[in-house]
């Protein structure tokens, strides 16, 4: 295949898969062995793409939120986005110290893949027997930076998934405000585990090489792509549940499964 064409392919597969609850990094491990494996600084790369779509997405929410920083409602979330993250990254650096992290391998995703599915349908159950809640609580700001360490240490159980649905769990049951939530918080996580890679990538001089025009088609691909999709996803969990992203999460689960 066309290395132009991969590296597109590539591009989409993060723009689709990073803010849907099915796992991008799941989705680019299965890619690559097909599609063959690219440099740390080009996955970088196609994730900020990503990043970038939703940075723009959220620019009025988030611009309303540092200008009304004096409104008690607008401090109060972002303080609870910080906290949120604030987990995130000392349990993501105490994780990756300990070395807890699951192999690379397909077997594994496929066994996230098929739990995180099992898990959304009975979380959309728990959920359908309470009553909506736009609340963000200190509870669900530590479920969330906790469900952003798991994500981290276990491939193929996705950011987003987890994020959404602990907050869903700790009491913010609607799917909308949820989805915002994590969407915030996973703003400055990704933007620091980004700069992170990237600057171990400068370190270590394995920018010698890069193709460049590949890398810069891989981040506008993920950025106009990912833009669609968060766009798409934000007007259909108005009116519908996650139980397709539960099926679609099995189905592959298996699929990988049988294919080991």
């Amino acid at each position: 295949m066309d290395y132009l064409l991969q590296t597109v392919l590539l591009g989409i597969i993060e723009g689709i898969t990073e803010f849907l609850p099915i796992s991008s990094t799941g989705h680019l491990l299965i890619a690559e062995h097909w599609l063959g494996q690219r440099s740390e600084l080009f996955n970088v790369a196609i994730q900020a793409g990503a990043i970038l779509a939703v940075v723009l997405i959220y620019w009025r929410r988030l611009w309303d939120l540092l200008l009304g920083f004096a409104n008690p409602e607008n401090r109060d979330y972002l303080v609870k986005l910080t906290i949120a993250f604030m987990i995130t990254a000392i349990g993501g650096a105490i994780a990756k110290k300990l070395g807890l992290k699951l192999p690379e391998t397909i077997a594994p995703v496929a066994w996230a893949l098929i739990i995180g599915g099992l898990l959304i349908f009975l979380i959309e159950r728990y959920v359908s027997h309470h009553q909506l809640s736009e609340q963000v609580t200190w509870k669900v700001a530590v479920v969330v930076g906790l469900g952003q360490i798991l994500a981290a240490v276990f491939p193929g159980t996705s950011r987003s998934a987890a994020t959404i649905f602990a907050a869903m769990l700790a009491g913010l049951s609607s799917r909308a405000a949820a989805t915002e939530f994590a969407f915030l918080v996973g703003i400055p996580t990704m933007f620091a585990a980004t700069g992170y890679e990237l600057l171990k990538v400068i370190k270590s001089g394995d920018t010698a090489g890069e193709d460049w025009s590949a890398l810069a088609v891989g981040f506008v691909v993920s950025a106009i792509v990912a833009f669609i999709a968060v766009k798409w996803l934000l007007r259909y969990i108005q009116t519908h549940r996650f139980t397709v992203f539960a099926w679609y999460r099995l189905v592959l689960g298996v699929i990988l499964l049988l294919s080991v």
